[in-house]
């Protein structure tokens, strides 16, 4: 029973005791209704106010039975929101040291630093991949919101180097520097950066001066909401065909074409091979858009003859099940 439900039947035992004191005295001493209720209110609150007149045996022995009445209800209303409110109290202290336990157990995973309006979005892309992520946030709603989509959620303050450490920055493959303000995310992003070098930091910006800051800071990435929505509108306009081609190959809901980019590890058997002797050109309904080498230089619409190398990454253009297979052609796992 909830605790709406618990307040909502004291208050209904409540009325029933009153109604009952106020008929009795009425009935049984012939008070007035107004003695009647004057009675019952000092019965009921204990005040200690003499009597109207002078009670009989019955009078006395309704008295005490609708002291007790009244005294059953209060302690069951007290009881009511009592448990309610330590269950609860419980049920949260627990369940935040069972999520940390499983957030001490992640490797490889990203840290979205700020529940807003972007740090929320990004975290429904990584859902629908789904890869491993944690959410860093302050402030309580925002917690509940990210726990309600079942998301591991740390409370803190992401600009605080115990915080990323709590959130297994050491061990993280990347990090989503979307708090609100310009000045927390280059503070995240130093912080983090010198907890793990090697981390992989996509930060928000509100301004282009912000963006060579965050920039200098170790960002590797730096996205502006404003001006890319800006020009994803005026693209829509003069290219709408194009903008409806990269909606669907890149949002995570669509079913029929998706771009993916797709590591070589060292181990794969497609390290060191041609793209026409990999098994992937030949692959029906795939599209090779292009290669990124480990050196950051790109190749579109690469060549049959070109080699794939260890640290690559392919960009491909398919159906999801044809993206499957290619990932597990090329990183050697035969199911």
């Amino acid at each position: 029973m909830g605790v709406f439900s618990g307040l909502r039947l004291a208050a209904f035992l409540f009325v029933m005791v009153s109604a009952v004191g106020v008929i009795g005295y009425r009935v049984l001493e012939g008070y007035t209704w107004l003695e009647a209720l004057y009675m019952t209110v000092i019965t009921l609150s204990t005040v200690g106010f003499g009597e109207v007149r002078p009670l009989d045996q019955v009078g006395k022995i309704f008295t005490v039975l609708l002291l007790a009445g009244g005294l059953g209800v209060v302690f069951y209303t007290m009881v009511t929101i009592t448990e309610r409110v330590v269950e609860g109290e419980f049920q949260q202290f627990f369940g935040r040291r069972r999520m940390q336990k499983r957030i001490g157990l992640l490797s490889n995973h990203y840290l979205v630093c700020g529940f807003g309006r972007i740090g929320e979005v990004v975290c429904r892309e990584l859902a629908s991949k789904p890869v491993a992520f944690v959410v860093i946030e302050q402030l309580e709603e925002r917690i509940r919101e990210a726990e309600a989509n079942q998301y591991l959620v740390l409370q803190g303050d992401a600009t605080e180097e115990k915080t990323l450490l709590a959130a297994g920055v050491g061990q993280a493959r990347g990090l989503f520097a979307a708090l609100a303000n310009d000045a927390g995310n280059v503070f995240v992003t130093l912080t983090a950066k010198e907890l793990n070098p090697g981390l992989y930091i996509v930060a928000r910006a509100e301004t282009e001066r912000s963006e060579r800051t965050l920039l200098r800071s170790g960002a590797d990435k730096v996205i502006s909401p404003y001006a890319m929505g800006g020009h994803r509108m005026a693209q829509a306009a003069l290219r709408p065909a194009v903008v409806d081609i990269i909606d669907l190959a890149t949002h995570h809901q669509s079913l029929e074409l998706q771009l993916e980019e797709i590591h070589v590890p060292l181990s794969s058997p497609c390290n060191g091979v041609a793209l026409r002797d990999s098994g992937l050109w030949e692959q029906p309904g795939v599209i090779v858009v292009a290669i990124k080498r480990a050196s950051g230089k790109m190749l579109f619409n690469p060549a049959p003859g070109e080699k794939i190398e260890a640290g690559d990454s392919l960009i491909a253009l398919a159906e999801a099940p044809q993206l499957k297979e290619i990932e597990r052609r090329v990183k050697g796992r035969y199911e």
